[in-house]
């Protein structure tokens, strides 16, 4: 099902996605390889107006392909934002096991892989309002699909990128959570 969505509405959910990418995930060096993509304006944002499972599926569907089959020097990467389905994280989580089979079934495994963001993300074993869980959520429930060779070239230009995580722990405990209620003050 899609949802009757204004255009009002879809600006929001970009304007608010591009200030946490500029912010938090820049502004903060969450992801060192964001910048430039960024930058070079090679990230495409398909805001999905489904409301339900399956309509997002098909719009993943849609996403995949049309990164697979678009030049990298013109889209390197996409989010797939969708605001208005799998608002819980249980739900979303349990998604992600779907997004994968989806890219299972294209063809596109060893191509592209999917990391996950969400407004309440929270990592196994962790307390809900752990700060770590911060590295992962975003202003609206959205699924970045990251090119492989994209990832293995950050990997080759950073070999320790186990680091990577440390370090944003370390950056967000740092900031707190008043620090990150202060750059955005919904969240």
């Amino acid at each position: 099902m899609i949802a009757e969505i204004s255009a009002a509405e879809i600006a929001a959910v970009l304007g608010s996605t591009r200030a946490w990418i500029e912010k938090a995930v820049i502004g903060l060096e969450l992801c060192p390889f964001a910048r430039a993509v960024y930058i070079g304006d090679r990230i495409r944002y398909s805001i999905s107006t489904a409301s339900d499972e399956d309509a997002l599926r098909r719009d993943l569907a849609d996403e995949l392909s049309a990164l697979a089959s678009a030049p990298e020097d013109v889209c390197e990467t996409t989010l797939l934002i969708h605001p208005w389905v799998l608002t819980d994280f249980m739900d979303y989580s349990a998604f992600l096991d779907t997004a994968d089979r989806e890219v299972d079934t294209l063809g596109l495994r060893g191509d592209i892989q999917i990391a996950s963001f969400h407004p309440r993300y929270q990592f196994a074993g962790t307390a809900p309002d752990d700060i770590g869980n911060f590295t992962n959520r975003s202003p609206h429930p959205m699924l970045h699909l990251l090119r492989e060779s994209s990832v293995e070239r950050a990997v080759a230009a950073m070999p320790d990128t186990a680091a990577i995580f440390e370090r944003n722990i370390e950056t967000l405990r740092r900031l707190g959570r008043d620090g990150w209620q202060r750059m955005f003050p919904r969240a």
